[in-house]
């Protein structure tokens, strides 16, 4: 079955460049410009994808990220003219999966589209509760609170660990310093994101063959990280 997705854009003329390159793909799709048609959509023909605009004539995207959360996961990816960082941590601390700012070229949007579909593939087909999570040469065993790189142990700090399962658990998702810093950290203020950046580099240093060129954890500058899905010598995130 072809993987469906939603489209929510009311400039004409990039849903139309959006539904050309979802054709050429074979994926099946819908075009819908305004938040309520978007949420009536989402519901009736539950997509695999939904690439939405944050800019609306009727009602923010923001807003309609936290209505689409309160009942599904499905893969969001933000396409907006918004390039201010603090629009991307909005949309991102509210739920989207990835942000891409206009203008942006198809190949850009179908590549993040194949990674959202994979990333719900893999959380359709492998139970949350497993005890091992396997990428690449990285090995977490969630039972044991153990990491493996390439068979050997890794120790890290409790704090390390925490980020890495994190991570491990959003594979393919940007998530952002205030989200980190709420799972690790319960307590935190904006302050202690230089703390997180800090555990960060170090977590790098342990897992990271090379950690000035990562090939696991991939920084959003200003907004967050996001771990790769390792497929043989390349990485897939982007």
């Amino acid at each position: 079955m072809n993987k469906r997705i939603l489209v929510v854009e009311d400039d004409v003329a990039i849903g139309n460049l959006i539904k050309m390159t979802l054709s050429t793909q074979k994926y099946e799709y819908a075009i819908v410009r305004d938040g309520q048609s978007a949420l009536q959509k989402a519901i009736s023909m539950k997509p695999d994808v939904i690439i939405l605009d944050l800019g609306l004539p009727d009602m923010d995207g923001i807003d309609i990220i936290q209505k689409i959360r309160s009942w599904s996961q499905t893969a969001i990816i933000v396409v907006s003219a918004r390039g201010e960082e603090s629009d991307k941590i909005n949309a991102l601390d509210v739920g989207a999966d990835d942000y891409v700012t206009k203008p942006f070229s198809v190949d850009e949007l179908l590549a993040r589209i194949r990674v959202a579909l994979r990333r719900n593939a893999i959380d359709g087909s492998v139970n949350q509760e497993q005890p091992m999570f396997v990428n690449g040469h990285l090995q977490i065993n969630y039972l044991a609170n153990t990491v493996l790189v390439n068979g050997a142990e890794v120790h890290l700090t409790p704090i390390e660990y925490k980020l890495l399962v994190v991570l491990s658990k959003n594979v393919g998702k940007v998530l952002t310093h205030n989200f980190l810093l709420k799972e690790v950290w319960q307590n935190y203020l904006p302050s202690d994101i230089p703390s997180l950046r800090v555990f960060m580099a170090t977590l790098r240093k342990k897992i990271e063959e090379d950690p000035a060129n990562p090939k696991y954890i991939q920084t959003h500058i200003r907004v967050g990280y996001r771990m790769l899905r390792y497929e043989g010598d390349s990485m897939r995130g982007e």
